[in-house]
């Protein structure tokens, strides 16, 4: 018992120590785990032989996760990103696969074994690419999404590469070493109905399927709603468990793999009530078990095969990596994606996935590739893994400032229409200010320094126009000196301070009015010179806060009165707050005073809303109606009288 807990140590302190250091570094939690592995493994030497034991078991970890990528996946948004998603996707791993898999054989391997070759390595890592887009803040560019969509197809096929892999099986590799032959005869007992009838089997895969699917969907509910009830958390992560255990159990015992029905099971979930429930009772155990695995990965690649095949190994990653990034740029190009994008997705997808040790161990237990031959696809696997954070660098600190000073040095539009109001910067907040103007009748002048959202706008309707707003002559261009109003709605929170400086300066009798990402970049405006500042986020939650206080039972007329009182509140310490903001600005924005004001002002804010209650508790809210029909036709009758009289 020891042992094990000594062993449980080892593993437990390698993940605390690198983990997080990896991430820090911007590696992503994956590499950490395999650099833990390595490590303890081949390096110091701490781990041995039971790390393959340990892998079978981690193994679940994988299980899990394709429970949980079911579960994100609603027919719906499946259909919003079809295009992208069978188009973009499909193709990229089907072209890699050919690709890896002509050359494999050009080089003279079977043409079963280069097969399974190119499908494992046309994966690429879903948690590397995902987490380091949304570390860099690359998830909402045209390349991020198109990358989600490979990912997510790629996680889809990892279902019927399963099914493929047994299909090219080597009879020769039957009587290989002892270690496989023991993980063979593990698998061949997985199946307790293969003694069974053709007929009869087929019958019994069909009905397992069938079971996790009606299952799903008839008996999930009722079940979760049961155990609900208990109100005892722990019981429902243990039915969350019961649920992916017993569904690979079935899976097992037909001769599937526990992925494909745990992946089933995910997908009749997603629209269940209890979806985010359960993703949060599964998701510790899946990266827990995950990351057991990919230190066992680590700690299992013979680095004496390295040594020995240094050349061979290079070489393929480097041949690896290019293909795959060449074929999906090539790819890209008929969905419309910018060059800047379609780089970005071609580096971040070039390496290869954590998914391709999972086929590799797979396929080892199939006969599929040979010890030596996995060896070397598994470090080819680990090293591209481990070289996937240095392209996103590349494309961060060399390819995108290319694309952005070619796309922002590109000639201003020639503006043909100058408006009464002009408006720099037409995102989501700048957009509703136009439609808002143009409803009315205004006439506005669009500006905007993102190429790609002018084009964008124009293919909807919207006239704009490209250029930099900070530039005099463009503003000169866009009739600054005739507008009545000047609107900065750009997202860059520094340039719009400087924005609203420069046009002030310029321009004092013009009012401008501002969109804040803050309170304190809503005093960095004021502060330039804004006549009038919004928070971007501030009337929406006000507006969240009193539909959530009606649905609570106020009277809707009560509920207006308390967001007159929060708002008039908030209005009256604003200058207060704002003076002592300028006045610790050398100081550091957030001092003692700033904060002891805030304080106060929640203390006054709960005051008045009780005094509020106080004074009202005897009003008749039900009082509170609409005017009458017909009641603006009298009031424009008296104001007629009142005019001629």
């Amino acid at each position: 018992m020891t042992v094990y807990f000594i062993q449980a140590f080892i593993y437990l302190c390698a993940a605390v120590i690198t983990v997080p250091l990896a991430k820090r570094l911007g590696m992503g939690s994956v590499l950490g785990y395999l650099i833990a592995g390595v490590i303890i493994g081949p390096v110091i030497g701490l781990v041995g032989e039971e790390t393959e034991t340990l892998q079978h078991f981690a193994e679940f970890g994988v299980v899990m996760m394709l429970f949980l990528v079911g579960l994100e996946l609603e027919p719906k948004v499946l259909w919003s990103m079809r295009n992208r998603l069978l188009g973009l996707g499909g193709l990229q791993v089907g072209l890699t696969s050919v690709a890896v898999a002509a050359g494999l054989i050009v080089l003279g391997l079977d043409w079963r074994l280069a097969t399974a070759i190119g499908v494992i390595l046309s994966l690429s890592s879903t948690a590397i690419v995902l987490q380091t887009l949304n570390e860099k803040g690359l998830t909402r560019t045209e390349g991020g999404r198109g990358a989600f969509s490979v990912l997510l197809f790629q996680d889809i096929a990892v279902i019927p590469i399963l099914a493929l892999l047994p299909l090219l099986e080597f009879p020769a590799l039957m009587a290989a070493g002892a270690a496989v032959a023991e993980q063979t005869a593990e698998h061949a007992h997985g199946s307790a109905l293969e003694h069974l009838p053709n007929w009869l089997y087929a019958l019994a895969v069909l009905g397992a399927i069938a079971g996790v699917i009606l299952g799903g969907y008839f008996l999930s509910r009722p079940l979760f709603r049961y155990v609900v009830q208990s109100g005892q958390r722990e019981v429902f992560t243990a039915t969350a468990l019961m649920l992916v255990i017993g569904i690979a159990a079935l899976m097992s015992l037909v001769g599937l793999s526990p992925a494909l029905g745990t992946f089933l099971a995910g997908v009749v979930l997603a629209n269940s009530e209890f979806r985010h429930e359960l993703e949060s009772n599964i998701e510790p155990f899946k990266g827990l078990l995950l990351g057991l695995f990919f230190i066992t990965v680590g700690a299992s690649i013979d680095f004496t095969v390295l040594a020995a095949e240094w050349m061979l190994v290079i070489a393929a990653v480097i041949g690896l990596m290019t293909i795959k990034a060449a074929i999906i740029y090539v790819v890209a190009l008929p969905f419309g994606l910018a060059k800047s994008d379609r780089w970005l997705l071609a580096l971040s997808l070039a390496q290869a996935g954590e998914f391709g040790f999972v086929l590799i161990s797979f396929s080892l237990q199939n006969h599929v590739i040979p010890a030596e031959v996995a060896q070397l696809v598994a470090l080819v696997v680990a090293i591209s893994m481990f070289l996937s954070p240095a392209l996103f660098i590349a494309y961060e600190k060399v390819l995108l400032p290319r694309f952005t000073v070619a796309s922002n040095t590109r000639e201003a539009d020639r503006i043909d229409e100058q408006g009464k109001v002009l408006i720099a910067g037409v995102g989501r907040f700048g957009q509703i200010v136009n439609r808002l103007l143009v409803a009315n009748g205004i006439k506005t002048t669009v500006l905007d320094h993102e190429a790609g959202q002018v084009e964008n706008l124009r293919k909807i309707g919207v006239k704009s126009y490209f250029g930099d707003t900070t530039q005099p002559e463009l503003l000169h261009a866009a009739g600054i000196e005739q507008c009545a109003l000047f609107v900065v709605a750009i997202d860059d929170k520094v340039r719009a301070v400087e924005l609203v400086r420069h046009v002030k300066r310029d321009h004092p009798g013009l009012t401008v009015l501002a969109r804040a990402h803050d309170r304190g970049h809503l005093y960095e405006l004021q502060e330039a010179g804004a006549d009038h500042v919004v928070k971007e986020t501030y009337h929406s939650a006000l507006a969240l806060g009193g539909e959530a206080l009606t649905r609570l039972g106020l009277h809707p007329f009560r509920v207006e009165q308390k967001k007159f009182i929060f708002h008039s509140m908030e209005d009256g310490i604003q200058g207060t707050m704002y003076q002592d903001w300028k006045a610790t600005a050398g100081e550091g924005r957030h001092l003692t005073n700033y904060r002891q004001l805030f304080l106060e002002l929640e203390v006054s804010l709960r005051q008045a809303m009780e005094r509020d209650r106080a004074d009202n508790h005897a009003h008749d809210e039900r009082g509170w109606a609409p005017p009458p029909k017909g009641y603006d036709q009298v009031l424009k009758e008296a104001d007629k009288t009142a005019s001629e009289q």
